[in-house]
């Protein structure tokens, strides 16, 4: 058996320039051809029982994913309502100007 490789290590550099953090702070991610959510590591404290109901939801899964999970929904939950509001008041305004109303 050959232990030999069949290419040749250089001790050259590289062609390409070295990363920096000024270049990942600029850089977007992706999986695939679509960009991945960027997450940013925090430290927060949370009420012992609030942890504990996580962990007991989240089972084998991590339940920093399924609090993360929850403030997502309720953020998304929050603009739903505020985009609907927005309509009915558009919607309103419409018919009391349709109606001849002052």
């Amino acid at each position: 058996m050959n232990n030999s490789s069949s290419s040749e290590i250089s001790d050259e550099r590289d062609d390409y320039p070295e990363i920096t953090q000024a270049d990942l702070d600029h850089a977007t991610f992706r999986v695939g051809f679509k960009p991945a959510p960027r997450q940013q590591r925090v430290t927060i404290l949370l009420d012992t029982g609030l942890v504990e109901y996580f962990k007991a939801q989240a089972g084998e899964g991590g339940y920093q994913t399924l609090i993360n999970e929850t403030l997502r929904q309720a953020v998304d939950r929050d603009d739903l309502e505020e985009r609907l509001r927005r309509l009915i008041r558009e919607e309103m305004r419409r018919g009391v100007v349709a109606a001849g109303v002052p």
